[in-house]
């Protein structure tokens, strides 16, 4: 992450721009649930989110996107983004954030996009990136990526003042998991598992009351962590991150993104920092979102919007009229 402008603030008119941006990308994906084309969902996610990006009056860099230029042949890394006035800012994004769930139309599939002023997201590779984060309300380091994990969900228990029963980690469902989850079960608490979609995760430990998540453990993609703190530095919550590459290439192609120190545990703000937008609109039906509903040429759309600057979280339901015509669809 670089340092961040100091005459790039965000407009407050793009706190409700970067909504239409998602919802965009939602109805595209959406238009293709239960299919099991997992490609064709992304792609129409990703053509819509770019159409709607280079509406806004915005100089945008994307530093999360699908991949590197020649991986991705829209919003790779580094494309710029936007009608070319405006504010520079950074902008990182998953348009179809679950794209298995999508296909399968199982729950909790969702379009996300994250702004910050320029230098205000961590420019994450495309990598394994060990995460744990809880919800706001708690002291500073309450719970260490470096603990065990028995020792993270004996500390939440305390803070919260419940018995270690009344815990429950999210993590993703994968075989590299295994002794993470016996470990948190060996300590008494519950486990909930998903199979995709940890940004979604990450954001119910803010909500336990509601989502019935406590804590989030476990490995899963680094832009997704850059993804999931934006929003927890809209709305309050701890995180950290540590890099997992697999490879040499992977640690060059950290290096080349500016990240000097492979093995350094990235707090929430190193991740995300300044004033950061979050916008997130369910693809399905979720714990955090509804999913799209189509009526003819109507669609509603459940989307989340939130910012830094003001401490606001807003829950917008929208109805966008002749999705064929204005989302490409």
């Amino acid at each position: 992450m670089t340092d961040i402008g100091g005459n790039s603030g965000l407009d407050r008119v793009l706190v409700l721009e970067v909504t239409r941006v998602t919802e965009a990308a939602a109805i595209a994906a959406a238009r293709l649930r239960g299919r099991g084309a997992e490609k064709a969902a992304d792609k129409a996610a990703v053509d819509a989110m770019r159409r709607e990006l280079a509406k806004l009056a915005i100089r945008g860099t994307v530093v999360i996107g699908e991949g590197e230029m020649d991986e991705a042949p829209m919003l790779y890394i580094g494309e710029q983004v936007g009608s070319g006035e405006g504010p520079e800012v950074d902008i990182a994004v998953d348009p179809l954030e679950g794209t298995t769930i999508c296909a399968k139309s199982m729950p909790n599939a969702l379009a996300v996009l994250a702004m910050s002023e320029r230098g205000g997201l961590l420019h994450a590779p495309d990598m394994y990136m060990n995460k744990i984060a809880i919800g706001p309300g708690y002291a500073p380091g309450l719970v260490d990526l470096d603990a065990p994990a028995g020792d993270n969900i004996r500390a939440l228990a305390k803070a919260k003042g419940v018995p270690v029963s009344d815990i429950t980690a999210c993590i993703l469902d994968r075989p590299r998991h295994a002794e993470l989850i016996a470990a948190v079960r060996a300590a008494g608490a519950a486990v909930q598992l998903i199979p995709d979609g940890d940004i979604a995760g990450i954001i119910w430990t803010t909500d336990p009351d509601e989502t019935g998540i406590d804590i989030y453990l476990g490995a899963g993609g680094a832009p997704e962590g850059v993804l999931a703190a934006a929003a927890l530095r809209c709305i309050g919550g701890q995180i950290q991150g540590r890099l997992m590459p697999s490879n040499d290439e992977e640690r060059i192609r950290a290096a080349a993104m500016g990240i000097t120190d492979i093995n350094k545990k990235f707090v929430l703000e190193d991740m995300a920092a300044g004033d950061v937008i979050f916008s997130a609109a369910g693809v399905t039906d979720g714990s955090l979102l509804d999913g799209v509903r189509f009526h003819g040429e109507f669609a509603e759309v459940d989307s989340v919007v939130m910012r830094s600057k003001t401490g606001t979280v807003r829950r917008i339901k929208s109805k966008c009229r002749d999705v064929g015509g204005r989302f490409g669809v």
